[in-house]
């Protein structure tokens, strides 16, 4: 009998195509997500939870060896943890604060120090070794070997509530002969999900399980999917720092600015493994390498463009930093209050930040009077905002980036009919898909390969250059200014570009 060594997560699909990208990822996974946010108890019915279970321990490879175990004997998929601290106290707010990932706890392996705590939980906790695991845990693992796509009925909500209904969620565990990295960890607080907003972990768990997929899928990286409980900036840097021995690296992921600058900052600073907030930087590198395709295909300079950005968080404010450290000079952003400025009301230091460098003429009226004139329109923000109007309002061949998920701000063949030269989206059912897909699974096989600690701006850049690049100018078109998503040459090359 075959002794295995490691686990490494996998996806139960695969995604070989546009069509199965937009079930498993965006726009299908949104579906999902809101059955969740209807009713908690869906997080069993549309995730891989029933049969996820968190091997905790004070000693990686001693978890590593329980899940191993828990995997071959049981079909569980047990996931290694080591915590940091023996104190009662910080294994219960690990414990409660990742229930939204998981089915069941396993703290066996460190009875002595938890045997006399409450955990506020509604999952088994395993506090000590019982005869009967099955029982105790009552995890589930379902089987689709002979899964077809087509098979799948409806629209893509639709069919991505099927999918994931019949496999329980998309990904699981494999046990492997050789040994593993440890994971990427995916960590969110569910507080801004694609367009779904503030919709908490639970409901967050499928677009997790879906990025993991692509992780695996693309990249040929390992990647837990990790929803936490709490919403508290303290306590999610304070988890992840407790439990960054079971890492190889971070991947934030749909935290709501400001909180996602000082998570990233702090952890940046304190921790000892790479830590990537992909809403940002990852969607930051996608829209440059947009950008500069779409500016040579109408001959203009990114120096001398007027961009418009409808939405000033997380994202927004990345794309917004690369974009100037790659020549951009006349930006202005707006929000829910309209143009940000320096010293306005609604600002948070984020926002004060910024504007140092952008609307350096101090605008200060609504996006349908700014974007007037502009040549790009840069949307991060809310569904269905740009109209008619507003295009046609724009300078001559506009680019239209409307990157909302799962709705953009105008749906591209709308932007097209009034007048936008390229119209892009975030989504994989539409020509020009701008979407993250393109660089985290290349750039965190790099990160590993290279063993980086720090990811840095020269870095983005690089990235963002080589993406760019991959489409030759004989190739250009306005309906074709990024590798398709599923190109097997992105992830390499980005890769390949993560240096120091």
């Amino acid at each position: 009998m075959a002794k295995f060594n490691g686990i490494k997560i996998v996806s139960k699909v695969e995604v070989n195509d546009k069509n199965a990208l937009s079930i498993v990822y965006t726009p299908g996974v949104a579906a999902a997500c809101l059955k969740i946010k209807e009713n908690l108890q869906a997080s069993w019915d549309y995730t891989n939870r029933e049969n996820s279970l968190a091997v905790i321990s004070f000693d990686y490879n001693k978890s590593l060896e329980r899940a191993i175990f828990l995997k071959s004997s049981l079909g569980i998929d047990a996931y290694p943890f080591e915590i940091s601290s023996d104190k009662p106290e910080k294994i219960k707010m690990i414990v409660e604060n990742i229930e939204p990932s998981f089915g069941a706890a396993d703290l066996s392996l460190i009875s002595d120090y938890v045997k006399n705590i409450n955990f506020e939980v509604t999952i088994p906790v395993l506090k000590e070794n019982t005869a009967d695991l099955k029982e105790f845990f009552l995890c589930i693992s379902k089987n689709i070997l002979m899964f077809k796509y087509e098979d799948l009925t409806g629209d893509i909500n639709e069919k991505s509530l099927q999918l994931r209904k019949l496999a329980g969620g998309v990904i699981e565990t494999e046990l492997t002969q050789e040994k593993q990295p440890k994971p990427v960890a995916i960590i969110s607080d569910g507080s801004a999900v694609l367009g779904l907003g503030d919709i908490k972990g639970y409901a967050g768990l499928p677009v997790m399980e879906g990025k993991a997929v692509l992780f695996q899928e693309l990249g040929e990286v390992s990647a837990l999917p990790l929803c936490l409980k709490t919403q508290n900036t303290d306590e999610i840097i304070e988890i992840v720092l407790l439990l960054q021995n079971s890492f190889s690296g971070v991947n934030l992921e749909d935290i709501k600015a400001p909180r996602c600058f000082e998570v990233e900052n702090k952890l940046i600073e304190k921790s000892q493994i790479p830590i990537f907030h992909d809403d940002q930087h990852g969607t930051a590198i996608v829209v440059l390498a947009a950008l500069l395709n779409s500016l040579y295909i109408v001959k203009k300079n990114i120096e001398d463009v007027k961009i418009t950005f409808s939405g000033a968080g997380a994202a927004a404010i990345a794309v917004c930093k690369l974009l100037i450290s790659a020549g951009a000079k006349n930006i202005t952003m707006f929000d829910i209050d309209g143009a940000v400025y320096k010293d306005r009301e609604q600002n948070n230091f984020a926002h004060d930040e910024i504007s140092n460098y952008t609307n350096l003429n101090g605008f200060k009226g609504s996006l349908k009077e700014g974007i007037k004139n502009s040549d790009v329109f840069i949307g991060l923000s809310a569904p269905n905002l740009l109209d008619e109007e507003m295009i046609k309002s724009m300078a001559k061949n506009p680019v239209i980036f409307a990157l909302a998920n799962p709705t953009p701000e105008i749906l591209p063949e709308l932007a097209k009919k009034y007048g936008a030269f390229i119209a892009a989206s975030g989504r994989s059912d539409f020509p020009n898909q701008i979407n993250n897909s393109l660089v985290f699974p290349g750039l965190f096989n790099g990160v590993l390969k290279h063993n980086i600690k720090k990811i840095t701006d020269d870095i983005k850049l690089n990235c963002a250059f080589a993406l760019a690049s991959l489409v030759k100018e004989n190739e250009l078109t306005p309906e074709y200014i990024l590798p398709d998503a599923l190109d097997s040459r992105v992830p390499a090359v980005i890769s390949n570009n993560v240096k120091i």
